[in-house]
């Protein structure tokens, strides 16, 4: 799959003729590889996007202070140069912040959700946790915040076992930019109050999926998040953190396959 880009946004397309569309929206640090071990099951049935986020991989740096506003019309541009009008979202972490902010600008634009491992409103510990990741990372870089993360998003086992792995996700995270991975990295913290409580609710067929062990965007979250979507389910994945879609793929997966394949396949 050859990548393309468009006004500085660096993104791949996996065509399927007549298939629903699903775009993969990743998160903080990270790049649209990411996706790669959940792509060669959902192409069977889907076309696919994945992109690189302003800032991160092949696409564009984001002009000064970028907001998750920003974020989300990079998306609709995206979407618009591709003459996508509907379209299934999947969002991870951050991303799952965009799904959001996209889904309340544009409605009719989006079929379904399904968030992965997503932030809502924190509680004081959490804030002055993520605000001191953020300082950090604009005094130091990623090489400053990066293993603190990798024990965050990953079992102690899997880390111990995948050696490989933990250097894929640390070398995608240490290739960002200092100047511009700390903007990016307090769209997390300031970006959450953008998406709590909408006025009107959103109302699309939402699934929402965490970790028992995903101590910054836990099941209590997931629950919060739900209560303001009004057609939504959850799903709690056990002895598993942050990262469950590159730990466990199949745990992941296979909900979000089952999901979509109710709420869009069917009716598509």
């Amino acid at each position: 799959m050859m990548g393309k880009n468009h006004q500085g946004t660096y993104y791949q397309l996996y065509y399927k003729e007549n298939a629903p569309i699903v775009v993969l929206i990743h998160g903080l640090g990270l790049t649209n590889e990411i996706w790669q071990w959940i792509i060669p099951v959902l192409s069977r049935n889907y076309t696919v996007l994945t992109y690189d986020l302003l800032g991160h991989g092949q696409s564009k740096d984001p002009q000064a202070n970028p907001n998750l506003s920003d974020l989300s019309n990079q998306l609709l541009a995206l979407m618009s140069h591709l003459k996508i009008n509907l379209a299934g979202i999947i969002g991870f972490s951050l991303g799952g912040m965009i799904a959001r902010k996209f889904a309340q600008d544009h409605r009719e634009k989006v079929s379904a959700l399904c968030l992965l491992n997503t932030p809502h409103r924190r509680t004081e510990k959490q804030k002055t946790n993520i605000q001191a990741r953020v300082e950090n990372a604009q005094k130091y870089g990623p090489a400053s915040t990066v293993e603190a993360a990798l024990e965050r998003w990953f079992t102690q086992s899997f880390r111990l076992a995948e050696p490989h792995t933990m250097r894929l996700v640390r070398d995608w995270v240490m290739a960002n930019k200092p100047e511009v991975y700390h903007q990016i990295y307090r769209i997390l913290v300031d970006g959450v109050e953008e998406v709590v409580a909408p006025n009107p609710s959103l109302s699309c067929p939402t699934m929402i999926i965490t970790a028992d062990e995903d101590y910054g965007n836990g099941p209590e979250m997931a629950q919060e998040i739900s209560n303001e979507i009004r057609r939504s389910k959850i799903i709690i994945l056990k002895g598993l953190r942050h990262m469950a879609l590159v730990e466990s793929p199949n745990a992941v997966n296979g909900p979000i396959l089952a999901f979509f394949q109710k709420v869009i396949l069917k009716n598509s």
